[in-house]
C-alpha cells in the first residue's frame, strides 16, 4: 500500500495529504486487486493505525457491494474467511476496536449476507455464533451485525428497488424458517449472562430484540421467559431505557385484538405492581420519555384493539378493552402534564387516540340509548313515555355537542348504522328502523347550515345526504308497519325537502306515501293529524316542482276535505284541525301553480263552493235547532267552514295575488255567505269568533273591497258582548284603522262611542274579590282599548277622538290619565303615556283644541309624576322601566310644545307642591332642556328612585 497515502487518513492531516488519501481510494476501488491487500492487511492485523482499517473495510465494502460478482468463487471464499478471521481475532486483541471500526466491519458482514446467505453462506448466522459463543467481544460484533442486517432488510429510510424488496422479502422468509429460534435463544442467553454484569451488552441485545420483534414470530418473544426477563430489566437504572424501547416494540407488533389486550394488560399488572405508574416528577426524565413513549404504545395498541373489535361486532370483547383502555387515562394524564415537554410530547398519540374512540364510544352509546324499548305505548303515552321523550331531547343535545367536535365522526357512524339498517328493513325490529331514520333526522340539527342547504357546499357530507335520502325514499321503508317508523319517515322527507330539488323525479314515490294508507289514510290517527300538517309543509316547500302533480293531488285529498256535519256518527278520517292543513295545501296548490288566472278562479271555486253550501244549510237548521248539544256541534261546524275558507287563503300574501289568480269575486261570496252567522242569536261566541278571523284574512287579502262589509259586521259584533269578544272584536278594528287610515274615519267617528260604552259597560261589571279570571279578563280588555286610543291617535286620526263631543273627549282622556296612574299594569301605563304624548304632540301647541292646555297642566303633567311614584311602579321590572321611559318621552313633548311656559310652571308650581328641594328642581329642569332625549330618560329613572323611600 501507498504508506505517504495511508497518512491522509489522519483527521489530523493536511490538507495535500487528505487529497492524496481520497485519490488513493477511487483507485484503490477500481483496481482488480487492491481489495486483497486490504482482506490481508485486517486479516494480519498489520495496521494498526484505526484509521487504515477503516479504510481497509471501506475498501472491501466496496467490493462487495458493487463488484462482487466479478470475483471467482476462491476470492469469494477469502472475503468470508478475511472476516471470520478478522472476527476470531477480536476475541484475542488485548483492546477491542473502537466503535466506529466494529460498525464498519458489522456493516460489511451485513453486505456480505445479503449477497450470500440464500446461495453460498446459508450458515452464515450459525459460523459466525460458533465463532463468538458467549464471548464479551464477540457477542458486541455479532449484535452489532444483526442491526446491521435488520437495516439492510428492513430500514424505511432506505429507499428499495422493487428488485431488492422482494430480494429482502424471501431473506426475511428464509430466515424465520431456518434460524430465527436459534437466533432468538441465542438472544435469551446474552440477556441472562451479561443482564447483571454487562448492562452495555445487555442493551445492545435488547435493542436488537426490538428491531427485530416487528418482523418475526411474536410468539418467539412475548412469552413468559422472555417478559420476565424484560421486566426485570424495567427496575435495573442502566437497562431500564432500552427495556422500554423492546416492550415497545413487542406492543407496536400487530397480532390478533384479544390476544394484543391480554398482552398489553399482563405487561401493566406486572409494571403497575412495580410501581411504575406512580410518576414523580424527579424521575430520571430519560427514562420516563421512553416509558411514556411504551404507555403511549399500549395506548394506542389498546384502541387499535378496540376499533378492530367494534368493527367484527365483538361487543363484549370490545367492552373489556375499553375498560383496559380508561384504566390507563390517569396514567396518561400524569404523563401529558408533566414538567417535561419530551415526556408530555411522546404520549399525545394516545390522547389524540383516545379522545377519538371516546367520541365513537359516546355516539355508539347515544345511538344506542335513542332506541325504543319494548315496553314503550305508543298508542297511549304515559308518564313513563313522556320521560323517555324527554330524555330523548338531553341525548340529541349530547349529540349536537359531539358534531361540533367531530362532525365527519358523526357523518361516518350515523351513515354506517343507516346504511346496514335499511338494506335489511323488512327483517329488523321496528325501534332499529326509527332510530336509523331518527339519526339521519338529526343530522340536519347536529350538522346545521343556512337555508337548509343540506346537498350543496361541503361535497362529502353532501354527497353523504344525498345517498341516505335516496336510500330513504326508494327502499319503499315507508311502508313498515310501525307507527314511529312511518312518521319518522314523513318528518325526514319534510326536513330535507332540497333533496327534491336536486332529485325531483323522486316526488311521485313521497307524494303517493303521503296520499294513500301510509300517510293521511293510515290507520293511526296520530299518523294522519301529524302527516296533514308535514304534507302541507312538503307541497309549501316544493312550489314549482308540484305543478306536474297538482290536479292529481287535489283530485285524491277532496275526499279529506269534506266537512263532516254532527249527523249519523260519521267518522272523517282527519280532524277539523288537520283538516285546516289539507285546505291550506290546496289554497297552495293552485296558487302557486301555473295555471291561468281562468283555471286558477275555477279551482278554488270548486274548493270553497261545497263550504258555502253546507254553510247555508248548517246555519238554517242551528237556527231551527232546539238541543244546546246540537247547536254546539252545528256551530262548530259553522266555524270550521268558516276557518277552512280562511286558511285557503294563507297561499295569497295580498291583495294584489288574489287578484292576479282572479279570486276576489270568490271570497266576496264567502263574505256574503259567512256574515250572516253574525246575526244568530244562539251560540255568538263560536260563530263570531270564526268570522272575525276570516275578515282579518280578507282585510288583508281584499283590502278595501272588505269595508262595505265592516260597518254591519262590527254592529253585530257589538251585541250583548262580553269582555273576551270585545277584546278579541279590537285588534279586527286597530288592523282596519292602521291600513286604511282616513278611508274608514267616518265609519270609526260612526262606531267609537257605542265600542266604547261597550267597553266601559264591561269593565264596571261588579266581580266578585277573589275572582282572579275575570280580574285577568278585565285587564286585558283595558290594554286592547288603550290599543285601539293608541292605533287611532298613531294613525293620524285624532278628529275621529276630538268629533265625539267636549263631554266624551273628556271622558276618553280621563280614562287615558287613569290607566296611567291608577292600574298597576306596565304595559297599559306604557300604552297610555303612548297615548298621551301622541295628544300633546297633535294638541298641545298654540292652535290646539280650547282647554287642552289646562288640561296637560292639570292632568297630564301630574300623571308623569303620580305613576312612577306608586309603590307598585317597580323600576326593577323590564315592562315598568319601559313605561318610563314613555313618561318621559311625554314630559320632553310638553316642554316641545310649550316652551319656556312648561319650565315655569314645573319650577314655580308643580314640583314646589310636591316638596322638591330648590336645587333638585334645578336639575329637573335642566335635565328636561337637554336636547338628547336619551339624557334626560336616564335622568328620570335616577330622580324616582332618590325619591321614592
Amino acid at each position: 500500500m501507498d504508506e505517504q497515502a495511508l497518512l491522509g487518513l489522519n483527521p489530523n492531516a493536511d490538507a495535500d495529504f487528505r487529497q492524496r488519501a481520497l485519490a488513493y481510494f477511487e483507485q484503490l476501488k477500481i483496481s482488480q486487486d487492491a481489495w486483497q491487500v486490504c482482506a490481508e492487511a485486517l486479516a494480519q492485523s498489520i495496521y494498526s493505525d484505526d484509521h487504515i482499517k477503516f479504510f481497509c473495510f471501506q475498501v472491501l465494502e466496496h467490493q462487495v457491494k458493487f463488484k462482487y460478482s466479478e470475483l471467482t468463487e476462491v476470492q469469494q471464499q477469502l472475503i468470508r474467511e478475511t472476516l471470520i478471521t478478522w472476527l476470531q481475532a477480536q476475541m484475542l486483541n488485548p483492546q477491542p476496536e473502537k466503535t466506529f471500526i466494529r460498525n464498519k466491519a458489522a456493516q460489511v458482514f451485513a453486505l456480505l449476507f445479503v449477497t450470500e446467505y440464500l446461495t453460498k453462506w446459508p450458515k452464515f448466522f450459525f459460523d459466525i455464533l460458533s465463532v463468538v459463543d458467549l464471548n464479551p467481544r464477540g457477542v458486541d460484533m455479532y449484535l452489532r451485525i444483526l442491526m446491521a442486517v435488520d437495516a439492510e432488510l428492513v430500514d424505511r429510510d432506505v429507499v428499495h428497488t422493487s428488485e431488492e424488496a422482494r430480494r429482502n422479502t424471501l431473506l426475511k422468509d428464509t430466515m424465520r424458517e431456518q434460524c430465527i429460534p436459534s437466533l432468538v435463544e441465542s438472544w435469551y442467553q446474552i440477556l441472562q449472562n451479561y443482564q447483571y454484569n454487562n448492562s452495555e451488552l445487555t442493551c445492545q441485545c435488547l435493542e436488537v430484540v426490538g428491531a427485530y420483534v416487528s418482523w418475526i414470530d411474536l410468539s418467539l418473544i412475548a412469552n413468559e421467559r422472555f417478559i420476565n426477563i424484560l421486566l426485570g430489566h424495567m427496575s435495573v437504572e442502566v437497562l431500564r431505557e432500552e427495556a422500554c424501547d423492546c416492550l415497545f416494540e413487542i406492543v407496536n407488533k400487530g397480532m390478533d385484538p384479544i390476544d394484543k389486550t391480554k398482552l398489553v394488560e399482563s405487561l401493566c399488572q406486572v409494571l403497575q405492581s412495580a410501581g411504575l405508574f406512580s410518576i414523580d416528577q424527579e424521575d430520571d426524565v430519560d427514562f420516563l420519555a421512553r416509558f411514556s413513549k411504551l404507555v403511549n404504545g399500549m395506548g394506542q395498541a389498546l384502541i387499535a384493539s378496540w376499533t378492530k373489535l367494534i368493527k367484527n361486532g365483538d361487543m363484549k370483547s370490545a367492552q373489556d378493552t375499553l375498560q383496559a383502555i380508561e384504566a390507563k387515562v390517569a396514567l396518561m394524564l400524569q404523563l401529558l402534564i408533566h414538567e417535561d415537554d419530551d415526556i408530555s410530547s411522546n404520549i399525545i398519540g394516545f390522547c389524540y387516540d383516545y379522545l377519538h374512540i371516546l367520541k365513537q364510544a359516546i355516539m355508539l352509546a347515544v345511538m344506542k340509548k335513542l332506541t325504543y324499548d319494548e315496553e314503550y305505548n305508543f298508542e297511549n303515552e304515559g308518564e313513563d313515555e313522556a320521560m323517555f321523550v324527554e330524555y330523548r331531547k338531553q341525548l340529541k343535545l349530547l349529540l349536537d355537542r359531539l358534531a361540533q367536535v367531530s362532525p365527519e365522526l358523526l357523518l361516518a357512524s350515523v351513515r354506517r348504522v343507516f346504511n346496514t339498517t335499511l338494506q335489511n328493513w323488512q327483517t329488523t325490529r321496528f325501534m332499529e328502523v326509527e332510530v336509523a331514520i331518527r339519526l339521519l333526522y338529526m343530522l340536519a340539527e347536529a350538522l346545521p347550515v343556512s337555508h337548509g342547504a343540506h346537498f350543496s357546499g361541503d361535497v362529502t357530507k353532501a354527497t353523504a345526504l344525498q345517498d341516505m335520502m335516496r336510500t330513504l325514499v326508494t327502499s319503499g321503508v315507508s311502508a313498515y308497519q310501525h307507527t314511529s317508523v312511518t312518521l319518522e319517515f314523513f318528518e325526514t322527507v319534510v326536513r330535507y325537502e332540497k333533496f327534491f330539488a336536486v332529485e325531483p323525479q323522486h316526488i311521485p314515490t313521497v307524494l303517493m306515501a303521503f296520499l294513500d294508507h301510509r300517510g293521511l289514510r293510515h290507520t293511526s290517527p296520530k299518523v294522519r293529524s301529524r302527516t296533514a300538517y308535514l304534507f302541507s309543509r312538503f307541497v309549501k316547500s316544493l312550489n314549482k316542482q308540484m305543478n306536474p302533480f297538482i290536479e292529481d293531488v287535489l283530485n285524491r285529498i277532496q275526499d279529506l276535505m269534506e266537512l263532516s256535519p254532527p249527523e249519523n256518527g260519521y267518522q272523517a278520517l282527519l280532524s277539523s284541525d288537520d283538516q285546516l292543513f289539507i285546505y291550506e295545501t290546496a289554497g297552495v296548490l293552485i296558487v302557486n301553480s301555473e295555471y291561468s288566472a281562468e283555471r286558477k278562479q275555477v279551482l278554488m271555486r270548486n274548493l270553497l263552493t261545497p263550504l258555502m253550501e253546507k254553510f247555508k244549510v248548517l246555519l238554517e237548521k242551528l237556527v231551527m235547532a232546539q238541543d244546546e248539544d246540537r247547536q254546539m256541534a252545528l256551530a262548530d261546524c259553522l266555524n270550521h267552514a268558516v276557518g277552512f275558507a280562511s286558511r285557503t287563503s294563507k297561499a295569497f300574501s295580498n291583495k294584489q295575488t288574489v287578484k292576479q289568480c282572479g279570486c276576489s269575486e270568490v271570497y266576496l261570496d264567502c263574505l256574503q255567505t259567512f256574515l250572516p252567522a253574525l246575526s244568530c242569536p244562539l251560540q255568538k261566541e263560536v260563530l263570531r269568533s270564526g268570522v272575525r278571523t276570516f275578515l282579518h284574512r280578507m282585510i288583508i287579502c281584499l283590502e278595501e273591497e272588505v269595508l262595505p262589509f265592516i260597518p254591519s259586521a262590527s254592529e253585530h259584533m257589538l251585541k250583548d258582548c262580553e269582555a273576551k269578544d270585545l277584546q278579541e272584536f279590537i285588534p279586527l278594528i286597530n288592523q282596519i284603522t292602521a291600513k286604511f287610515k282616513t278611508q274608514v274615519s267616518p265609519f270609526l267617528q260612526q262606531m267609537f262611542m257605542p265600542l266604547l260604552h261597550a267597553i266601559f259597560e264591561v269593565l264596571l261589571l261588579p266581580a266578585e274579590e277573589n275572582d282572579q279570571s275575570a280580574a285577568l279578563e278585565k285587564q286585558m280588555l283595558r290594554r286592547s282599548y288603550f290599543a285601539f286610543l293608541q292605533t287611532v291617535t298613531g294613525s293620524g286620526m285624532s278628529e275621529v277622538i276630538a268629533n265625539q263631543g267636549a263631554e266624551n273627549v273628556e271622558r276618553v282622556l280621563f280614562t287615558v290619565i287613569q290607566g296611567a296612574v291608577d292600574y298597576p299594569d306596565p304595559i297599559a301605563q306604557k300604552t297610555c303615556f303612548i297615548i298621551l304624548s301622541k295628544l300633546v304632540e297633535l294638541w298641545g301647541g298654540k292652535d290646539g283644541p280650547v282647554g287642552f292646555a289646562d288640561f296637560v297642566y292639570k292632568h297630564i303633567v301630574p300623571a308623569c309624576f303620580l305613576a312612577p311614584l306608586k309603590q307598585t311602579f317597580d323600576l326593577a321590572d323590564a315592562q315598568t322601566v319601559l313605561a318610563l321611559s314613555e313618561c318621559a318621552v311625554t314630559l320632553k313633548t310638553i316642554h316641545l310644545k310649550r316652551g319656556p311656559e312648561c319650565i315655569q310652571y314645573l319650577q314655580q308650581e308643580y314640583l314646589p307642591s310636591l316638596q322638591v328641594a330648590p336645587e333638585i328642581i334645578q336639575e329637573f329642569c335642566q335635565a328636561l332642556q337637554q336636547p338628547d332625549a336619551k339624557v334626560f330618560k336616564n335622568y328620570l329613572k335616577v330622580f324616582f328612585q332618590r325619591a321614592k323611600p
